[in-house]
Order: C-alpha cells, then structure tokens, then sequence
C-alpha cells in the first residue's frame, strides 16, 4: 500500500492508516468495525477507502453499515467481491469465509446500491482469485498483467486513485 500512500500524500491529501487491522487476519465483520469506529472516533467524512484484498470486502460493509454516511468512495483492489473457489481449500477460518457461497459474500453480493461508488481493480491473472473481482455496478478495471500483489504499484491503480481523490 506504500506506493498509493505516498502518492496520495505527494498530492496533498491527508492519509489515515487503520493500525488496528494489521495483517487483516479478522473477520470481515469485525475489521468494518474496526474502520467505522475509527471514522467515527476521528470524525471523518468525505472518505475515499483505499483497500487491498479482503479490505474491500470490509470497506463495502463500511459502505452499507452506521458510518456509511462518512464514505464517498472506495478504490478496491485485488476484492475477492464474488469469492474466490480456493477458499474452501484453505485451513484459517478467515480464509474460509471467502468461500463463494460464504453466507457473507452471498450478503454483500447483494449490497447493490454502493456499487457506483467503488472502484474495482484487479488483475487479469490473480493466483488468489481465479474468477476476478468484476463488481456489478461498480467501475470495474481490469489491468493486462497478473498477480494479487504486485499490482498494488500499477501506475493505472495510481491514476485511479488520483482521479477518485480530484
């Protein structure tokens, strides 16, 4: 996330880390929690979410939960949004909820109304995604290269960013 903080940061924008989610190894549920309170305990509004992975996930339920209200947009990147099949494959429990008919995914599956706001980006290739992180509704931007990591420095996603932060 280094390369879309820095960039943010260059542009003049104020950058709020959520220290507590850490590695993100909680549940979806709880991290929204965690982002919510922090909205909130900071009394921030007009927020662009950036997110990484199972992040976007937790900054949609931020987007449809109590501090909604708070949120413009959300840059998504890498978003299991539909699941992902390997999760059933997976040991953490975690990891398991991103299971394409995880009760959780089916429910913000159908969180339609916040789609238009996100910004979904991912990579044609993603080892940890197979089906991709198309969000219906959502401006939806699928780079030409592989990787669930690696395109976090993408010069689109920067450009993504720049324009959701105009």
């Amino acid at each position: 996330m280094q390369p879309l903080i820095t960039a943010l940061h260059a542009r003049g924008h104020p950058v709020h880390v959520v220290d507590v989610l850490r590695r993100n190894q909680r549940p979806v549920a709880e991290m929204a929690e965690q982002v919510a309170d922090f909205l909130e305990v900071n009394d921030l509004t007009d927020v662009i979410l950036v997110a990484h992975s199972k992040g976007g996930l937790a900054g949609k339920l931020v987007m449809t939960g109590r501090a909604a209200s708070r949120v413009r947009a959300m840059l998504a990147i890498a978003t299991p949004f539909g699941g992902s099949r390997y999760a059933r494959r997976i040991p953490m429990r975690t990891l398991r909820a991103f299971s394409p008919d995880d009760p959780s995914i089916v429910g913000l599956t159908r969180q339609l109304e916040v789609n238009a706001r996100i910004v979904s980006i991912y990579a044609e290739f993603d080892p940890h995604i197979p089906e991709g992180s198309e969000l219906a509704g959502a401006k939806n931007v699928r780079l030409d290269t592989g990787g669930h990591f690696r395109i976090l420095a993408h010069p689109r996603v920067l450009a993504e960013l720049a324009v959701l932060a105009e």
